[in-house]
């Protein structure tokens, strides 16, 4: 990369110059065109209103298409809609569609896992908590993490706690340990 020069901008020559920051953002809308999530990761859009004015414009021109890739406001924009949603992964015009295509069949993949069945608005809302954290899994600050479903599952996998052994809990309480214990009563009558 030259001097003073940022990723992704043009070098003297009129190439761009590669950069790891690939992704300006991650979006979910619902049937309607309302956002459900979305991360956006550079300074394309910074206010609120902007972003809102970005997601209409490419709901109203993408939920009736059939096509997975389009080119608005000097974006590459793939997508793809599963049941009562619609899923999007947006780059720079110069960007890999291959590489941001990985990026949404890897979402739609590891949601689909998480979910247990089809990826639909219900839920989505019911399970916020994974979907962030499966979106924080393969894209962090714009940079690609993972595009494998099976390693993010994997991780996530990690991070999540135990289950209490209900056995255990039952049968102290069924002996009625912890209410002895709670009661300070020893057992003994007088």
């Amino acid at each position: 990369m030259g001097p003073g020069m940022g990723p992704g901008l043009r070098s003297p020559a009129g190439n761009f110059e590669p950069s790891l920051y690939t992704v300006k953002a991650l979006l979910i809308l619902d049937s309607l065109g309302q956002r459900l999530l979305a991360k956006y990761y550079d300074g394309t859009f910074p206010t609120a209103k902007e972003q809102a004015a970005f997601e209409r414009n490419i709901f109203s021109k993408t939920h009736q298409t059939g096509g997975e890739i389009a080119c608005l406001e000097g974006l590459t924009v793939v997508y793809r809609s599963s049941a009562d949603l619609f899923f999007y992964v947006v780059g720079g015009c110069q960007e890999n569609v291959l590489m941001l295509s990985a990026v949404l069949t890897c979402l739609l993949d590891a949601l689909g896992h998480l979910l247990r069945k089809e990826v639909e608005k219900r839920w989505l809302l019911d399970n916020m908590e994974g979907t962030f954290l499966v979106v924080d899994e393969i894209v962090d600050r714009g940079v690609i993490l993972e595009s494998d479903p099976q390693q993010v599952i994997r991780r996530l996998s990690l991070r999540a706690p135990e289950p209490a052994a209900y056995g255990f809990v039952l049968f102290d309480y069924l002996a009625g340990g912890s209410e002895r214990r709670d009661s300070g009563d020893t057992g003994q009558h007088k």
